[in-house]
């Protein structure tokens, strides 16, 4: 039962993962080619922390599956 609950709790961080990448990437498209002014830096920097945590959450996803057997 723990594995089933580890393989869904990882499925879930993957998807939320690829929820902020995909949000992120729109944002510094926009933010890079429509946006103009102050607008476009908050929206790129506001991308570039979207892409970051996507990261984030996809690493500690991959890890809790790499490592569950150690501990």
């Amino acid at each position: 039962m723990a594995g089933s609950d580890r393989a869904e709790t990882r499925r879930r961080r993957l998807l939320w993962s690829g929820v902020l990448a995909l949000a992120g990437l729109v944002l510094l498209v926009i933010g890079l080619t429509v946006a103009d002014g102050v607008a476009a830096w908050v929206e790129v920097v506001a991308a570039i922390l979207l892409l970051l945590a996507s990261y984030g959450v996809q690493y500690v996803a991959r890890r809790g599956t790499l490592y569950r057997d150690r501990g």
